[in-house]
């Protein structure tokens, strides 16, 4: 090399060889090939995953020192650096792309070798630290990768997404209860059916949302086993007695969270259904979403020419072109979000389907599509709640006039005139453009006093045999 090169570079070795580095870069050889190999789609690895990752690289590194197979200042130079990539101080040195080796050892071998000359740098001379050897002693890319997404996923789950989603149900309960006085036209295959309240429309809502808390808790615990410990194949070969252990008790300890040692290591380390299962709760939650907000967005078209039984918060012009033109555009950017999540749910699957032998060869795959969808729906779900949900007023006055021209409102005249004399009323009044009400009235089938009873909007709109 030039004068010039050697200050921009320096010559590091691996087993293939000799590696050209940029000067200030912590990874050395292994990553330098990773960098160089997979120039594919410029996205790395997130960072949650990477902090997790430093996660379990301190865990690992604090039970060696317990277990006496770590000398005391590697130990701590090791738990520093792994501190420093946590907070997200070193993220620079996380260059690898996500579309890599099908196991993540490159991203494994990048955080050893960045903790590696992290931890020699604070060392100043005083030890030295190998990025095998020492960081990561007793463990493999195997077990080490899929328990850095398990913690990741879990992580999320509990400080994004579940919060995220408890924001939103508490939003659509106090909207259930505020609009619950205002009866609506219920629809029914997009065609007018039976009234239905405002409030119950948004407990329905709630309910569902309740439900999707409710699935994130079964993911939390479909991730609670994690693979430490199992090393190459699942043997445990070259892994202490009692490290994994010892290594999941002080990540628990720091975490707060529940992990457990797999049950059976070939298992854990061969497959990543957990995680595809993970991956189908949150397209669940995606659908829902979906569903709310859709129904949200219909029901607030308009204004003049739409349902309008909704109004939605202008927070921001709609078109381009069409002055005052106002949007839903709140309830499409979370029903993309959602599109998306089904998406990664589907290439997910095939990421389960990755599972050859003892080893499953889509991790990389896995653990972006599936931390992307929380972080996604984490964020949608709350600008949502905040810039549309929050803001929502009903229409209460336009709800009652479809409710009115409704001609449904004949099943309620069925239990007391009979189906079919009921269904000519609704056909008459239909070809006749005037209201079930009117006529009922007309023809004299029952007396007003019956017609407001029976007909009622908000009595419909209750459990029990309608005319009696």
């Amino acid at each position: 090399m030039t004068e010039t090169e050697r200050k921009m570079y320096r010559v590091e070795r691996d087993s293939l060889g000799e590696v050209r580095i940029p000067a200030n870069a912590l990874w050395g050889a292994q990553t330098q090939r990773a960098i160089e190999n997979f120039k594919i789609s410029g996205i790395r690895f997130n960072r949650r995953f990477i902090a997790a990752l430093g996660h379990v690289k301190r865990a690992c590194a604090r039970a060696n020192q317990t277990l006496g197979l770590l000398e005391s200042g590697v130990a701590e130079a090791i738990i520093a650096a792994c501190e420093e990539m946590i907070s997200g101080a070193l993220d620079e040195h996380f260059p690898v792309d996500v579309f890599q080796t099908g196991s993540g050892t490159s991203t494994n071998m990048n955080a050893n070798e960045v903790i590696a000359h992290r931890a020699n740098q604070l060392l100043a001379g005083r030890g030295r630290v190998h990025p095998n050897d020492h960081v990561n002693f007793g463990q493999s890319s195997n077990d080490v990768m899929p328990t850095a997404l398990h913690v990741a996923l879990t992580l999320g789950l509990q400080e994004d997404l579940i919060p995220a989603l408890e924001r939103l149900a508490e939003v659509l309960r106090v909207k259930a209860q505020a609009f619950d006085a205002v009866v609506k036209t219920g629809r029914t295959h997009l065609q007018d059916a039976t009234p239905i309240r405002m409030g119950q429309v948004f407990g329905g809502f709630a309910s569902q949302i309740q439900h999707a808390i409710d699935r994130m808790g079964e993911a939390l615990v479909a991730l609670r086993e994690v693979p430490l410990g199992g090393t190459a194949v699942g043997t445990g070969i070259n892994c202490p007695e009692g490290f994994p252990q010892l290594a999941l008790d002080y990540l628990n300890a720091l975490l707060d969270t529940h992990f457990v040692e797999a049950s059976n290591h070939v298992e854990a380390n061969a497959c990543r259904d957990s995680v595809v299962e993970v991956s189908g709760l949150l397209r669940t939650v995606a659908v829902s979403l979906h569903k709310i907000a859709n129904d949200i967005r219909l029901m607030a078209s308009g204004p003049r020419n739409g349902l309008g039984e909704l109004r939605l918060p202008a927070v921001q012009p709609g078109s381009s072109i069409m002055p005052g033109k106002v949007n839903p555009v709140m309830a499409e950017a979370l029903i993309m979000v959602c599109a998306q999540v089904i998406g990664y749910d589907a290439a997910n699957t095939l990421g389960g389907l990755g599972g050859y032998f003892e080893l499953n060869l889509m991790m990389p795959l896995l653990a972006h599509n599936t931390l992307s969808a929380v972080e996604m729906l984490a964020r949608a779900v709350d600008a949502f709640t905040v810039r549309c949900v929050s803001g929502i007023e009903v229409n209460a006055s336009h709800c009652e006039m479809l409710v009115e021209r409704n001609l449904a409102l004949a099943t309620a005249l069925a239990p007391v005139i009979g189906y079919d004399r009921a269904a000519e009323v609704a056909k008459e009044a239909e070809r006749s453009g005037r209201t079930v009400r009117q006529v009922a009235s007309e023809w004299k089938i029952l007396s007003e006093e019956e017609l407001d009873h029976l007909l009622d909007p908000m009595r419909l709109t209750k459990p029990g045999l309608l005319g009696k």
